[in-house]
């Protein structure tokens, strides 16, 4: 093998000191168990080190603008090429950051809009062009010769007044008619006009014949005209109509203005284009008061009013108390005791004054006469005004997005939204799929010179478009805002633009961009990935999906197990050689020889639905779902099909508001039905457990307080009176104060990476010398954060609440986490599985639903046959759970599907088919069925093999 990219000695994270070889421009996949080292080889090591090694060849100026990466912990790596990492952590939160922007096509169709489009009246719609004095005398030649006609300059359109100043200085000079309000008029003679009255006053600037000769005349009389008009001129044929000219683009009946078409004009984030009333955002926040008061029937002394305590000495309870007694009610009223008006009043304010006492900050009592503020504005207010972070976090739970009432969600200007190309504005083409957008630029009428003028801009523009449809993102629009994109669509749009790019030469590293993808796209991905591959690039993929290894060039599995349990390459090479390799636990799952059973059998539920009716949240096609309760529940479908919609949007935050009282902003349905059937219902995400190092996974599943609280009852500890805070490192006492209980100290250099030393004090401690002294079998409390789960259970074995709450950790495939680990270093899928396990520890009542978005994100075979002994363990106790997922593994083990399609965006939507695994695989239209019969059999033959065996 020629010589590629070197590694030697990597011992970052958890590696163990491994060295290898990778090939260059080859499609390479990592693969191993999660945790087993994969990311802390393609990110902390090898693109770490090509990053640093390119920032570290800039001049010291521009060095202090880039963050650069520390060096990673390996001895050498040679044959790097430039380092471009796309991961799935490069969301951009920024509002004003959208699919087209991130994938630049919006710039694109900016500068066509300048140069290509078409302007219409925004009042009228009628066509406006812009000509030069050359242009309208040609036009006006162009009659049919004879033809009698007036040059008219208008001065006035649609004005009010007797206009005696303006036909006075008309008369002055020299001009002899005008027409007013259509009739031709001598200015000698007295033209009295009412001046209540709208009128349109033209003057008469020449009266010509067309014929041979008239150009020099034509071409003076214009001009003056256009002089007089303000850039307008009118040529009527006598006794006939009216032609309007123009050298501005302006309406010359409704006398709007637009601007001159430049691409700056076209972008939301520049005033010049921007909506005025939004700045470009497209919608504006506003308070929702079914948020502020979900039960109307709750009384005020209850706490109807949900963001305002109920306080009687407060300016709000004082205020309220004036306007129930102005409407003969009490805070034992509830908010449909109020009639009609006052309802109004209550909600927006105004109405009678009201007088009332309050006691101000210096205790003064004193006497108030005001108009009750309103509840709608007085948290709106409350919002915009509130000093600290959890303020503003707490009111915005009542505040929702709405669409700019302005620009409808359009973002710009109306004489922006003028200019058109094949009848659509820049907002309308935005709002297309981008599946519908590549058929509409391919397909686009335009005229030969617009041809001419857009050919280059289109290209660029279909190319773009194509890419996104070949990485499986054909359902969304360009104007989606970047925040609302998960992180494998994230990746996807950014793999996009890389593509779009063609670089060559370049070391590509992802971050299982397979995530979110049904199987159909998974296709089209691995022949994107191929194509870079085919440009002379090198593509290293972490990956646990079985095709895209599978596809690969080459493989390197990292195992065998886990955190410290991994690290080590179990083997190398093409997938066939990765397969035939009994040390690789991916290869036996590629050979079948370990794989996820089919049940025996299949759940039919206790009998009980929760059913969602008239769905229509999104792309949702007024849909009617009924989900079995006590039966784990799968729901699939192409990406974009509106899964997370019925699942996250409706159903759980619908059903959290019934159950909970929660304020959540739930989608759109007529009816949800057996709510009455569950006592709880349990959404785990993949967000973040902690957003500082301060958060482990100790903290969140509750083990540490348990863990302290064991510390203080030791005999060391009882002596010198230590409490359990003692064994805390967030409070003071005993934790080390010069760190203040990190462990490290962040030292910031001005143009290289920060540093982050140990704590001399504590050296990476966190706890005083005096907490540490205290120990339990040997250890402080220093050396049990640093314990794996695996090491803690056999330590904790004679502490039954302890140990409990270990191997719940253990049983989600979380035995190699360390129980002090920073939240902040933890995947998104080790996230998802920390809240999975805190909700197992709770008591379990049998009618808890749970709902999971896409568990199976960054986990490897084996750890999703550990997961689904869980969630099958969850639903056998009689709980429901329900699933967004397009792992075939976990969808062939489901006691009931919902397939949603057939594609996504505006064509999905739809139930395609509900049921049995079986059921779906004999359902023709489902592409959910067609790859799930060929795992399905293939798991067949694997089990009448093994019973063979």
């Amino acid at each position: 093998m020629e010589k590629g990219i070197v590694i030697q000695g990597a011992r970052q994270n958890n590696l163990q000191n491994i060295s290898l070889t990778l090939p260059r421009n080859k499609l390479i996949v990592f693969s191993g168990l999660s945790g087993s080292g994969k990311s802390s080889l393609a990110f902390d090591t090898i693109y770490a080190e090509g990053q640093r090694k390119y920032v570290e060849s800039l001049s010291a100026y521009a060095r202090q603008f880039l963050g650069q990466m520390n060096k990673p912990d390996v001895d050498k790596i040679e044959g790097l090429s430039p380092a471009i990492s796309i991961d799935q952590k490069s969301t951009s939160h920024n509002p004003r950051s959208t699919v087209g922007t991130v994938t630049e096509i919006h710039d694109y169709l900016r500068m066509l809009f300048a140069h290509a489009s078409r302007a219409f009246c925004p009042r009228c719609g009628k066509p406006i062009k812009r000509q030069t004095v050359d242009q309208i005398v040609d036009a006006v030649e162009d009659m049919e010769p004879r033809t009698k006609i007036m040059i008219l300059g208008p001065v006035a359109f649609g004005k009010k007044g007797t206009h005696k100043k303006l036909l006075e200085q008309l008369r002055r000079e020299g001009y002899v008619r005008v027409r007013v309000d259509g009739a031709i008029r001598i200015l000698a003679d007295d033209i009295i006009l009412e001046k209540t009255k709208k009128h349109t006053i033209e003057v008469v600037v020449d009266r010509i014949i067309i014929k041979e000769g008239i150009t020099k005349r034509l071409t003076d009389s214009v001009e003056t005209a256009l002089q007089l008009g303000n850039g307008m001129v009118i040529v009527n044929e006598i006794g006939g109509e009216d032609h309007m000219f123009s050298v501005h683009f302006a309406c010359p009946e409704c006398g709007i203005s637009l601007p001159k078409p430049e691409p700056r004009i076209f972008s939301f984030n520049n005033p010049l284009g921007a909506c005025p009333a939004c700045t470009g955002l497209g919608s504006s926040l506003e308070v929702d008061f079914d948020r502020v008061m979900p039960d109307k029937d709750i009384s005020f002394r209850q706490g109807a009013i949900r963001p305002f305590p109920v306080n009687p000495d407060s300016w709000l309870m004082r205020q309220l108390g004036a306007l129930l007694k102005h409407y003969d009610l009490t805070m034992d009223s509830c908010f449909n005791d109020f009639s009609p008006e006052a309802k109004d009043v209550f909600m927006y304010g105004g109405g009678d004054p009201l007088d009332f006492e309050y006691e101000n900050m210096r205790g003064e009592v004193k006497q108030y006469t005001r108009m009750f503020e309103g509840i709608i504005p007085m948290v709106k207010r409350r919002y915009e005004e509130a000093f600290t972070d959890k303020m503003k976090e707490d009111l915005a739970e009542y505040l929702v997005e709405r669409p700019c009432p302005v620009c409808h969600g359009a973002r710009l200007k109306p004489e922006i939204l003028a200019f058109k190309i094949g009848n659509k504005n820049i907002a309308e083409i935005s709002a297309m799929s981008v599946s519908a957008l590549l058929d509409f630029f391919r397909h686009v009428e335009m005229t030969e010179k617009e041809k001419i003028i857009a050919a280059q801009i289109l290209k660029e523009i279909r190319n773009r478009l194509t890419f996104m449809v070949n990485v499986g993102l054909d359902y969304l629009t360009l104007a989606r805002s970047a925040a609302t994109l998960s992180g494998g669509e994230a990746q996807r749009i950014r793999l996009a633009t890389q593509i779009g790019s063609g670089l060559v030469g370049v070391l590509y590293i992802l971050d299982e961009p397979s995530i979110g993808l049904h199987q159909r796209d998974n296709d089209r991905l691995i022949a994107t990935l191929k194509g870079m591959r085919n440009l002379g690039n090198t593509v290293i993929v972490v990956e646990h999906d079985e095709d895209t290894i599978r596809a690969a060039d080459w493989v390197v599995d990292i195992g065998p197990g886990a955190g410290d349990n991994g690290g080590r390459v179990m083997a190398e090479g093409t997938p066939q050689e990765i397969e035939a390799n009994p040390a690789s636990i991916t290869g036996l799952y590629l050979s079948g020889k370990k794989y996820i059973p089919l049940p025996e059998h299949r759940r039919k539920g206790n009998g009980l639905f929760l059913q969602v009716l008239g769905a229509q949240e999104h792309n949702l096609k007024n849909i009617d779902v009924s989900i079995p309760l006590g039966a784990f529940t799968v729901v699939t479908g192409e990406s974009g099909s509106g899964k997370s919609t019925l699942v996250n949007d409706i159903l759980f935050k619908g059903l959290s508001n019934k159950l909970n009282k929660t304020p959540f902003g739930a989608g759109k349905c007529r009816e949800i039905r057996g709510a009455e059937y569950i006592d709880k219902i349990i959404n785990i995400d993949q967000q973040p457990i902690g957003r500082t190092p301060r958060s482990n996974p100790a903290t969140y599943v509750g083990v540490f307080s348990d863990i302290r609280e064991l510390f203080s009852q030791t005999s060391e500890a009882k002596m010198r009176g230590y409490k359990p805070g003692r064994f805390s490192f967030n409070v003071k006492g005993g934790r080390c104060e010069a760190c203040h209980g990190d462990g490290i100290i962040k030292i910031e250099m001005q143009f290289l990476s920060d540093v982050y030393v140990p704590c001399e004090v504590c050296h990476g401690a966190r706890y005083n010398r005096e907490t540490l002294e205290v120990h339990y079998k040997g250890k402080n409390i220093y050396d049990v954060l640093n314990m794996t789960v695996d090491e803690a259970i056999p330590f904790f074995e004679n502490h039954p609440k302890i140990l409990r709450k270990l191997e719940t950790m253990q049983e989600v495939g979380l035995g190699y986490i360390h129980l002090g680990q920073p939240a902040t270093t933890m995947s998104g899928g080790e996230a998802q599985r920390v809240k999975l396990a805190t909700e197992l520890m709770r008591r379990n009542t049998g009618d808890t639903l749970y709902i999971l978005d896409e568990p199976t994100t960054g986990l490897h075979s084996e750890d999703i046959r550990k997961l689904l002994l869980v969630l099958q363990k969850l639903v056998d106790a009689g709980n429901t759970v329900v699933v967004i997922e397009h792992n075939l593994d976990v969808i062939k083990v489901a006691d009931y599907i919902i397939d949603l399609g057939p594609e996504g965006g505006d064509w999905g939507g739809e139930i395609v088919a509900v049921g049995t695994p079986e059921d779906i695989c004999r359902e023709k239209k489902s592409y959910t069925g067609q790859y799930l019969r060929i795992v399905m059999d293939r798991t067949k033959k694997f089990m009448e093999r093994e019973k063979n065996d």
